[in-house]
């Protein structure tokens, strides 16, 4: 087998430890008309990532940009689904079933409207919460038995309506804290992925972005 390439046979002989994430998954839409927006802010953890570890995402065979790594001596994939985000369960579903890798071994990340911004929050299961992304996993997987990494961006200031505002760049005196929570899921991720998520759950479930921006500012001083 090539370094660097999953085997599914292999991959399915091997047992999976309880704990253990092999699948990381962002969710967003594809195209730059997206890039940066609320909703996006799976796909850039995801990328942020993919890139500490030194995986390249492309699309291929699957509806989804991925690739693969190793972290801690077993193969991890990265995806971003690239079917919109209203269907993100198709390209999951079929990753997981063509890898041979049960749902309970994935991570999710994607935003949340009832978290404020920067707030991070990491759940080891439950319901979609409204959000279609998850709907669409859930329903394509059969349950919700997966934990999820979810980021804070808040509710509309200026009564815009709901898809409008998940769909738009934050405000323009957000976007600082929002991309010190992109910095920070992708820690978060980090966490998750080597350490498993009761160890990131306890390290940041209680941690926002502003928390680390100011750490960061005493820490450069």
């Amino acid at each position: 087998m090539v370094e660097g390439s999953f085997c599914p046979k292999a991959e399915s002989q091997r047992p999976f430890a309880s704990a253990q994430i092999h699948v990381v998954v962002g969710l967003g839409n594809p195209g730059r008309r997206y890039e940066g927006t609320r909703h996006n802010v799976g796909f850039a953890v995801v990328d942020a990532l993919a890139a500490a570890w030194g995986v390249s995402l492309q699309e291929r065979k699957f509806a989804a940009q991925w690739g693969e790594g190793v972290v801690k001596g077993r193969r991890v994939l990265f995806i971003k689904p690239t079917t919109y985000m209203n269907r993100s369960g198709e390209a999951v579903e079929a990753m997981l079933h063509y890898f041979k890798i049960p749902h309970t071994h994935m991570l999710v990340i994607h935003d949340d409207l009832d978290l404020p911004l920067g707030r991070l929050k990491i759940v080891r299961k439950g319901s979609a919460g409204g959000h279609r992304g998850v709907a669409s996993i859930v329903e394509r997987v059969g349950d919700g038995d997966f934990p999820r990494l979810k980021m804070g961006i808040g509710r509309p200031r200026h009564g815009e309506p709901v898809e409008e505002f998940v769909l738009s760049a934050p405000y323009e005196d957000e976007r600082d804290r929002f991309e010190g929570m992109i910095t920070l899921g992708a820690q978060a991720g980090q966490v998750v992925v080597e350490q498993g998520v009761d160890a990131a759950m306890n390290l940041y479930n209680r941690r926002s972005a502003a928390t680390t921006m100011l750490v960061r500012a005493e820490t450069q001083r």
